[in-house]
């Protein structure tokens, strides 16, 4: 199916990579409503931020993803649904994981209910490569076993196994898109590359981080959103797993030197211990194949590699040194 034209409702949507996705399927002509987490000051998240025409152009609701009958509210009508809105932190699962049990699995249990029950034609559910723990081959397939880490990661395999449940069990028309480390402008600084910008940004030479060895595979915000609309528009994706990463592999410590590079300043690291993960948690190796995606959905990484991964920082760091934005965030802070 394609998108344009089509109603799309996109769940998250006040979110980092939910808002970017929101501002890209109105500009490719969709008609999407933004699912937001409700709030007493009617705030849209980082959709506040977006350009008149955006606002002007969605249809807002505001609830809560664990309360199935606003969820089917905001379902109804839509031809088909983009399932973002999910809790992410992998610290504060440590600190509480029944939040994570109700939101990312019951959550996905409700729209995958009301989109069998109201005749969607599309539902793409979003994983995460936490699924596949510390890779124990690379470049990850889609075939890897997966490993809960951490009570993030669990709930987002039992949310995965739901949304495919679904799929075999009544044929409602889901496919699975994975994505590796996304980055990119309006990230939290709870992950990694924030934490580093955000910090050098704010003038500290010093930068407080946890392990440095682990490696990861990070794609740039741009592309993950286009992945999403290449895995919801492909007919073959729908009862399947599509990674999408950038297929380049790099170690903290080492991304820690390009973004100084980028920023055109030397810094130093001292190891916060809060910031360590439990040693059996660590995700310490991840590296995706994203062969699927360019066979199945015509997917490709256009920040891929070294190059394209220094551009994408560049957009970044660029958006983050920006005083307005940089505003936003508590740099000296480490928030779980």
């Amino acid at each position: 199916m394609k998108l344009k034209g089509k109603k799309v409702v996109v769940t998250g949507a006040d979110g980092f990579i939910g808002s970017h996705l929101v501002e890209h399927l109105v500009r490719s002509g969709a008609d999407v409503t933004a699912f937001v987490l409700y709030n007493s000051f009617g705030h849209w998240g980082w959709l506040d931020d977006s350009p008149a025409e955006i606002r002007e152009s969605i249809r807002v609701i505001a609830g809560d993803i664990r309360d199935p009958h606003g969820v089917r509210n905001a379902l109804t009508g839509a031809d088909a649904v983009m399932h973002l809105a999910a809790l992410i932190a992998i610290p504060y699962s440590y600190h509480s994981p029944d939040t994570y049990i109700e939101t990312n699995i019951r959550g996905t249990l409700n729209v995958v209910q009301a989109a069998r029950d109201l005749g969607i034609e599309r539902v793409v559910h979003t994983s995460t490569s936490e699924v596949y723990g510390t890779a124990r081959f690379v470049p990850i397939t889609e075939e890897h076993p997966l490993q809960g880490q951490s009570p993030y990661s669990a709930s987002k395999i039992g949310a995965d196994q739901i949304a495919a449940s679904f799929h075999a069990s009544f044929e409602t028309p889901v496919a699975t898109i994975r994505p590796f480390n996304t980055y990119g402008p309006r990230q939290s600084a709870r992950a990694v590359i924030p934490t580093v910008i955000g910090q050098i940004a704010s003038g500290s030479r010093k930068i407080q981080l946890g392990a440095l060895s682990p490696t990861r595979d990070f794609n740039f915000v741009a592309d993950t959103v286009r992945g999403f609309v290449a895995v919801a528009e492909a007919d073959a994706a729908v009862g399947d797993v599509i990674n999408v990463g950038s297929g380049f592999e790099i170690s903290i410590g080492d991304m820690v030197k390009l973004i100084g590079d980028v920023m055109g300043t030397e810094v130093e690291v001292e190891l916060d211990p809060a910031r360590v993960r439990p040693k059996g948690s660590e995700v310490e190796r991840l590296l995706a194949c994203n062969r699927k995606a360019r066979e199945v959905a015509g997917w490709t990484p256009e920040y891929g590699g070294l190059e394209g991964f220094r551009r994408g920082l560049e957009a970044t760091s660029a958006w983050f040194s920006e005083p307005q934005n940089l505003a936003r965030y508590k740099t000296g802070t480490y928030n779980v």
